[in-house]
Protein backbone atom coordinates (compact mmCIF):
# COMPACT_ATOMS: atom_id res chain seq x y z
CA UNK A 1 0.00 0.00 0.00
CA UNK A 2 1.02 3.28 -0.69
CA UNK A 3 0.22 6.96 1.18
CA UNK A 4 1.76 10.56 1.16
CA UNK A 5 2.82 12.55 4.27
CA UNK A 6 1.74 16.32 2.86
CA UNK A 7 5.14 17.87 4.36
CA UNK A 8 5.30 21.00 2.42
CA UNK A 9 3.25 23.69 4.76
CA UNK A 10 4.65 26.81 6.42
CA UNK A 11 2.93 25.98 9.81
CA UNK A 12 2.86 30.10 10.50
CA UNK A 13 1.05 29.46 13.68
CA UNK A 14 3.99 27.62 15.41
CA UNK A 15 6.56 30.19 14.78
CA UNK A 16 8.82 30.87 16.08
CA UNK A 17 9.62 27.43 16.22
CA UNK A 18 8.88 27.02 12.50
CA UNK A 19 11.15 30.13 11.43
CA UNK A 20 14.14 27.54 11.50
CA UNK A 21 12.36 24.14 10.66
CA UNK A 22 9.05 23.13 9.12
CA UNK A 23 6.15 22.05 11.37
CA UNK A 24 6.30 18.25 10.38
CA UNK A 25 10.08 18.27 11.93
CA UNK A 26 9.20 19.73 15.53
CA UNK A 27 9.69 17.41 17.50
CA UNK A 28 7.48 15.33 20.14
CA UNK A 29 9.46 13.00 22.60
CA UNK A 30 12.72 14.08 20.91
CA UNK A 31 11.62 12.73 17.75
CA UNK A 32 10.15 14.52 14.60
CA UNK A 33 6.29 14.54 14.39
CA UNK A 34 7.03 13.50 10.85
CA UNK A 35 8.78 10.53 11.46
CA UNK A 36 6.31 9.28 13.92
CA UNK A 37 3.56 9.66 11.28
CA UNK A 38 6.39 7.18 9.01
CA UNK A 39 6.71 4.97 11.72
CA UNK A 40 2.64 4.62 12.26
CA UNK A 41 2.14 4.12 8.07
CA UNK A 42 4.33 1.45 8.27
CA UNK A 43 2.74 -0.41 11.11
CA UNK A 44 -0.25 -0.31 9.40
CA UNK A 45 0.67 -1.50 6.41
CA UNK A 46 2.10 1.08 4.12
CA UNK A 47 5.32 0.03 2.56
CA UNK A 48 5.81 3.27 0.12
CA UNK A 49 5.30 6.74 0.86
CA UNK A 50 6.06 10.16 -0.39
CA UNK A 51 6.35 13.69 1.47
CA UNK A 52 5.82 17.14 -0.64
CA UNK A 53 8.42 19.30 0.76
CA UNK A 54 8.81 22.94 0.30
CA UNK A 55 9.74 24.98 3.47
CA UNK A 56 13.46 23.75 4.39
CA UNK A 57 13.02 20.52 2.18
CA UNK A 58 16.02 19.00 3.78
CA UNK A 59 15.23 18.82 7.00
CA UNK A 60 12.31 16.52 6.21
CA UNK A 61 15.08 14.46 4.35
CA UNK A 62 17.09 14.47 7.51
CA UNK A 63 14.08 13.58 9.31
CA UNK A 64 12.97 10.53 7.20
CA UNK A 65 16.26 9.56 5.01
CA UNK A 66 14.92 6.79 2.83
CA UNK A 67 12.78 5.37 5.37
CA UNK A 68 14.88 1.86 5.29
CA UNK A 69 15.25 2.70 9.38
CA UNK A 70 11.50 3.27 9.82
CA UNK A 71 10.59 0.32 7.87
CA UNK A 72 9.24 2.25 4.59
CA UNK A 73 10.24 3.39 1.60
CA UNK A 74 10.54 6.93 1.27
CA UNK A 75 10.34 9.44 -1.92
CA UNK A 76 10.21 12.98 -2.27
CA UNK A 77 8.40 15.56 -4.48
CA UNK A 78 9.82 18.85 -4.00
CA UNK A 79 7.40 22.14 -4.54
CA UNK A 80 8.72 24.80 -6.37
CA UNK A 81 5.61 26.77 -5.04
CA UNK A 82 2.96 25.65 -2.61
CA UNK A 83 0.43 23.46 -4.85
CA UNK A 84 -2.20 23.42 -1.75
CA UNK A 85 -3.42 20.51 0.24
CA UNK A 86 -4.87 18.99 -3.06
CA UNK A 87 -2.89 20.49 -5.23
CA UNK A 88 0.04 19.04 -3.64
CA UNK A 89 -1.12 15.41 -3.66
CA UNK A 90 -2.11 15.07 -7.41
CA UNK A 91 1.41 16.06 -8.46
CA UNK A 92 2.12 12.97 -7.31
CA UNK A 93 -0.89 11.27 -8.57
CA UNK A 94 0.91 8.73 -10.31
CA UNK A 95 3.28 7.70 -7.91
CA UNK A 96 0.01 7.04 -5.48
CA UNK A 97 -2.09 5.27 -8.18
CA UNK A 98 0.91 3.16 -10.17
CA UNK A 99 -0.30 0.28 -7.91
CA UNK A 100 -4.16 0.52 -8.61
CA UNK A 101 -4.93 0.49 -4.79
CA UNK A 102 -6.52 2.77 -2.82
CA UNK A 103 -4.05 5.07 -1.14
CA UNK A 104 -3.67 7.12 2.11
CA UNK A 105 -2.36 10.99 3.05
CA UNK A 106 -2.25 12.43 5.93
CA UNK A 107 -1.53 15.78 7.13
CA UNK A 108 2.92 15.76 7.82
CA UNK A 109 2.11 17.88 11.16
CA UNK A 110 -0.40 16.33 13.58
CA UNK A 111 0.50 14.14 16.02
CA UNK A 112 -1.93 10.75 16.30
CA UNK A 113 -2.17 7.06 16.38
CA UNK A 114 -5.63 6.93 14.93
CA UNK A 115 -6.05 3.08 13.60
CA UNK A 116 -5.16 2.98 9.60
CA UNK A 117 -5.94 -0.27 8.90
CA UNK A 118 -9.82 0.64 10.38
CA UNK A 119 -10.09 3.45 8.26
CA UNK A 120 -8.84 1.77 5.13
CA UNK A 121 -11.38 -0.86 5.82
CA UNK A 122 -14.14 1.28 6.10
CA UNK A 123 -13.10 2.98 3.12
CA UNK A 124 -13.44 -0.42 0.81
CA UNK A 125 -16.99 -0.74 2.82
CA UNK A 126 -18.18 2.84 1.96
CA UNK A 127 -17.56 2.52 -1.78
CA UNK A 128 -17.39 6.07 -1.98
CA UNK A 129 -14.02 7.87 -3.58
CA UNK A 130 -12.85 9.25 -0.30
CA UNK A 131 -13.34 8.71 3.66
CA UNK A 132 -12.53 10.96 5.63
CA UNK A 133 -11.35 10.14 9.45
CA UNK A 134 -13.34 12.57 11.89
CA UNK A 135 -13.19 13.12 15.62
CA UNK A 136 -15.52 14.60 17.96
CA UNK A 137 -14.35 17.67 19.88
CA UNK A 138 -15.92 20.20 22.42
CA UNK A 139 -14.88 23.50 21.03
CA UNK A 140 -15.34 23.32 17.37
CA UNK A 141 -14.65 27.10 16.65
CA UNK A 142 -11.16 26.17 15.47
CA UNK A 143 -11.61 23.40 13.02
CA UNK A 144 -13.34 22.22 10.20
CA UNK A 145 -16.72 20.76 10.95
CA UNK A 146 -17.86 17.82 8.63
CA UNK A 147 -21.82 17.32 8.51
CA UNK A 148 -22.97 14.00 7.30
CA UNK A 149 -26.28 11.92 7.30
CA UNK A 150 -27.27 9.01 9.06
CA UNK A 151 -25.23 6.49 6.91
CA UNK A 152 -21.75 8.90 7.14
CA UNK A 153 -22.25 10.45 3.76
CA UNK A 154 -20.95 13.70 3.73
CA UNK A 155 -23.48 16.28 3.11
CA UNK A 156 -21.80 19.63 3.60
CA UNK A 157 -19.08 21.32 5.76
CA UNK A 158 -18.54 24.67 8.20
CA UNK A 159 -15.19 26.34 8.97
CA UNK A 160 -14.31 27.16 12.08
CA UNK A 161 -18.40 27.85 12.62
CA UNK A 162 -19.43 29.84 16.29
CA UNK A 163 -19.99 26.74 18.52
CA UNK A 164 -23.73 27.74 19.08
CA UNK A 165 -24.23 27.83 14.84
CA UNK A 166 -22.29 24.16 14.47
CA UNK A 167 -24.52 21.69 12.34
CA UNK A 168 -21.89 19.19 13.87
CA UNK A 169 -19.30 18.26 16.46
CA UNK A 170 -17.15 16.36 13.67
CA UNK A 171 -14.10 17.70 12.99
CA UNK A 172 -11.61 17.18 10.02
CA UNK A 173 -8.45 15.04 11.28
CA UNK A 174 -6.66 15.21 7.73
CA UNK A 175 -6.47 11.55 7.48
CA UNK A 176 -7.69 10.76 4.11
CA UNK A 177 -8.19 6.99 2.73
CA UNK A 178 -8.76 7.70 -1.28
CA UNK A 179 -9.52 5.32 -4.04
CA UNK A 180 -7.43 6.74 -7.59
CA UNK A 181 -10.77 7.50 -9.09
CA UNK A 182 -11.23 10.46 -6.37
CA UNK A 183 -8.66 12.31 -9.41
CA UNK A 184 -11.26 12.51 -11.75
CA UNK A 185 -12.96 15.35 -9.90
CA UNK A 186 -10.40 17.09 -9.58
CA UNK A 187 -10.72 20.74 -10.63
CA UNK A 188 -8.61 22.48 -12.95
CA UNK A 189 -5.36 21.41 -14.19
CA UNK A 190 -2.13 19.78 -13.05
CA UNK A 191 0.03 22.16 -11.48
CA UNK A 192 -2.64 24.25 -10.59
CA UNK A 193 -2.87 25.53 -6.63
CA UNK A 194 -6.23 23.38 -5.24
CA UNK A 195 -7.10 22.57 -1.49
CA UNK A 196 -9.44 19.68 -0.85
CA UNK A 197 -11.49 21.95 1.83
CA UNK A 198 -12.10 24.59 -0.63
CA UNK A 199 -12.08 22.94 -3.89
CA UNK A 200 -12.22 18.59 -4.16
CA UNK A 201 -14.77 18.33 -1.49
CA UNK A 202 -17.47 21.27 -2.59
CA UNK A 203 -16.77 19.78 -5.95
CA UNK A 204 -18.02 16.46 -4.65
CA UNK A 205 -20.67 17.60 -3.01
CA UNK A 206 -21.89 19.71 -6.47
CA UNK A 207 -21.68 16.37 -8.25
CA UNK A 208 -23.22 14.04 -5.84
CA UNK A 209 -20.42 12.32 -5.92
CA UNK A 210 -20.33 9.47 -2.44
CA UNK A 211 -17.58 10.42 0.06
CA UNK A 212 -17.77 9.51 3.82
CA UNK A 213 -16.60 9.63 6.96
CA UNK A 214 -15.18 7.46 9.39
CA UNK A 215 -15.29 8.51 12.95
CA UNK A 216 -12.28 7.68 15.45
CA UNK A 217 -11.53 7.84 19.15
CA UNK A 218 -7.46 7.61 18.79
CA UNK A 219 -5.61 10.56 20.10
CA UNK A 220 -5.72 13.49 17.53
CA UNK A 221 -4.21 16.95 18.06
CA UNK A 222 -2.85 18.83 14.99
CA UNK A 223 -0.78 20.87 16.85
CA UNK A 224 -1.63 23.83 15.56
CA UNK A 225 -0.44 26.47 18.19
CA UNK A 226 2.28 26.54 20.64
CA UNK A 227 -0.17 25.71 23.75
CA UNK A 228 -1.41 22.93 21.59
CA UNK A 229 2.65 21.70 20.71
CA UNK A 230 3.48 21.91 24.25
CA UNK A 231 0.29 19.76 25.55
CA UNK A 232 0.79 17.24 22.72
CA UNK A 233 4.31 16.79 24.08
CA UNK A 234 3.24 16.16 27.75
CA UNK A 235 0.45 14.18 26.12
CA UNK A 236 2.90 11.46 24.72
CA UNK A 237 5.15 11.29 27.76
CA UNK A 238 1.95 10.62 29.80
CA UNK A 239 1.47 7.72 27.21
CA UNK A 240 -2.04 9.18 25.91
CA UNK A 241 -0.92 8.58 22.14
CA UNK A 242 1.27 5.87 21.68
CA UNK A 243 4.35 6.68 19.88
CA UNK A 244 8.15 6.00 19.87
CA UNK A 245 10.34 8.20 22.67
CA UNK A 246 14.31 8.76 22.14
CA UNK A 247 15.70 8.93 25.37
CA UNK A 248 15.37 7.14 28.58
CA UNK A 249 11.50 7.51 30.44
CA UNK A 250 11.28 7.60 33.77
CA UNK A 251 8.44 6.70 34.92
CA UNK A 252 7.63 7.19 38.96
CA UNK A 253 9.84 8.84 41.78
CA UNK A 254 13.90 8.40 41.44
CA UNK A 255 16.96 9.86 42.81
CA UNK A 256 19.64 10.44 39.91
CA UNK A 257 23.52 10.65 40.46
CA UNK A 258 23.85 14.58 42.07
CA UNK A 259 20.55 14.45 44.35
CA UNK A 260 19.12 15.28 41.15
CA UNK A 261 15.10 14.07 41.99
CA UNK A 262 12.98 12.82 39.40
CA UNK A 263 9.33 12.38 39.61
CA UNK A 264 7.47 10.99 36.00
CA UNK A 265 6.81 10.51 33.88
CA UNK A 266 10.01 12.58 32.52
CA UNK A 267 11.89 11.92 29.07
CA UNK A 268 15.74 12.86 28.97
CA UNK A 269 17.47 12.37 25.97
CA UNK A 270 20.68 10.33 26.31
CA UNK A 271 23.37 13.49 26.27
CA UNK A 272 21.32 15.73 28.41
CA UNK A 273 23.22 17.50 31.20
CA UNK A 274 21.02 17.51 34.47
CA UNK A 275 22.71 19.76 37.43
CA UNK A 276 23.15 18.61 40.79
CA UNK A 277 20.48 18.91 43.21
CA UNK A 278 17.86 19.49 40.71
CA UNK A 279 14.35 18.82 40.73
CA UNK A 280 11.92 17.53 37.56
CA UNK A 281 8.75 16.76 37.70
CA UNK A 282 6.55 15.24 35.21
CA UNK A 283 5.25 15.26 32.56
CA UNK A 284 8.29 16.59 30.75
CA UNK A 285 11.01 16.41 28.33
CA UNK A 286 14.72 16.64 28.11
CA UNK A 287 15.79 17.34 24.50
CA UNK A 288 19.03 16.16 23.43
CA UNK A 289 21.56 18.94 24.50
CA UNK A 290 19.63 20.33 26.94
CA UNK A 291 21.60 21.99 29.76
CA UNK A 292 19.79 22.08 33.00
CA UNK A 293 22.06 23.69 35.87
CA UNK A 294 22.16 22.91 39.76
CA UNK A 295 19.11 23.38 41.94
CA UNK A 296 17.00 24.28 38.92
CA UNK A 297 13.45 23.28 38.95
CA UNK A 298 11.39 22.13 36.21
CA UNK A 299 8.02 20.78 35.70
CA UNK A 300 5.47 19.82 33.18
CA UNK A 301 7.84 21.55 30.78
CA UNK A 302 9.26 20.75 27.42
CA UNK A 303 13.21 21.24 26.77
CA UNK A 304 14.01 21.11 23.00
CA UNK A 305 17.64 20.44 22.05
CA UNK A 306 20.12 22.70 23.36
CA UNK A 307 17.68 24.66 25.76
CA UNK A 308 19.12 26.01 28.77
CA UNK A 309 17.56 26.53 32.78
CA UNK A 310 20.52 28.31 34.42
CA UNK A 311 21.71 27.48 37.84
CA UNK A 312 18.83 27.69 40.16
CA UNK A 313 16.22 28.37 37.19
CA UNK A 314 12.73 27.83 37.58
CA UNK A 315 10.79 26.41 34.62
CA UNK A 316 7.66 25.50 34.83
CA UNK A 317 4.34 24.53 31.57
CA UNK A 318 6.74 26.26 28.68
CA UNK A 319 9.05 25.78 25.99
CA UNK A 320 12.63 26.17 25.20
CA UNK A 321 15.37 25.72 23.12
CA UNK A 322 17.92 26.46 20.94
CA UNK A 323 17.46 27.56 17.22
CA UNK A 324 20.63 25.63 15.83
CA UNK A 325 20.76 22.88 17.84
CA UNK A 326 17.30 21.73 16.75
CA UNK A 327 18.06 22.33 13.32
CA UNK A 328 21.29 19.90 14.00
CA UNK A 329 19.31 17.19 15.97
CA UNK A 330 16.60 15.90 12.79
CA UNK A 331 18.36 12.47 11.56
CA UNK A 332 16.82 9.21 13.17
CA UNK A 333 17.94 7.58 15.55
Amino acid sequence: MRAMVMAAGLGTRLRPITYEIPKPVVPVCNRPIVEHLARLLAAHGVDELVANLHWFPDTVKAALGDGSELGVGVSYEFEERLLGTAGGVRNVSSFLTEPGEDFLVLAGDALTDVDLTKLMAAHRTNGGVATLAVKKVSDVSEYGVIVVDGEGRIQGFQEKPDPAEALSDLVNCMVYAFSPEVFDYFPGEPGEEIDFALDVFPRLLELDVPFHVHEIDSYWNDVGTLREYVQGNLDAVSGAVRVEPLGELIEGERSLEGGVEVIGPVLIAEDAEIGAGSWLKGPAIVGPGARIGAESRVAEAVLLPGAGIPPGGIFARGLAGDAQALLSGLKIV
